[in-house]
C-alpha cells in the first residue's frame, strides 16, 4: 500500500471525536490506552502531539510522541493504533513512517523509542520492520525499542 492512501493530521476540533469512537481488537485492549486518554493526557502535557490517521479520507487510527527528549534521550511514540476493522492493510506501518517524517522535518532528533508491552506481538513486527531495534531497555511492564535517525 502506498503512503497516497495514507495521511496524518494533528488531532483538532474536526477530528478527536472520530478518534475517540476508534475500537481496538479485543486481544490488544490491555496493551493500549482508549484514544479519549491520550487526547485528554495530550492536553496537559502540551509537549505530546496526537495525529490522527486517514486512510482514503476516513480517521482509522491514532498516534501520538513527544516532542522532546525523554529517557534514553530520545523523542518517545506514546501511541500508535489502527481500527480493528482497518488493520492487516499496512495502514500502521505507513502512519509510523509519516509521524517519523514529521519528527525529523519538525524537530532536531536523533532517536526515536517505543514502548509496548513485550507480549504485542503485532506492534513487535511493526516496529521492527521499521528499523526499531531492542537494545533490552525495560520500563515498568513495557520494553522499549530504538530508532536511530539522521536529520537532515
Amino acid at each position: 500500500m502506498s503512503n497516497s492512501n495514507v495521511k496524518i493530521a494533528e488531532v483538532n476540533a474536526e477530528n478527536w471525536y472520530e478518534c475517540c469512537q476508534l475500537e481496538l481488537s479485543r486481544e490488544q485492549q490491555e496493551f493500549i490506552e482508549p484514544n479519549a486518554i491520550s487526547i485528554a493526557q495530550s492536553k496537559f502535557e502540551p509537549t505530546l502531539r496526537p495525529f490522527a490517521i486517514y486512510y482514503e479520507d476516513k480517521v482509522v487510527g491514532l498516534l501520538m510522541f513527544n516532542s522532546e527528549r525523554e529517557e534514553l534521550d530520545a523523542n518517545w511514540v506514546y501511541r500508535i493504533m489502527v481500527d480493528k476493522n482497518f488493520q492487516g492493510k499496512g495502514i500502521g506501518k505507513a502512519a509510523t513512517d509519516l509521524m517519523i517524517n514529521e519528527m525529523m522535518e519538525t524537530y532536531d532528533i536523533n532517536r526515536i523509542v517505543v514502548g509496548y508491552h513485550p507480549e504485542n506481538q503485532g506492534a513487535h513486527r511493526l516496529y521492527e520492520s521499521l528499523g526499531f531495534v531492542d537494545h533490552g531497555d525495560r520500563f515498568g511492564r513495557e520494553m522499549a525499542v530504538v530508532k536511530e535517525v539522521t536529520c537532515n
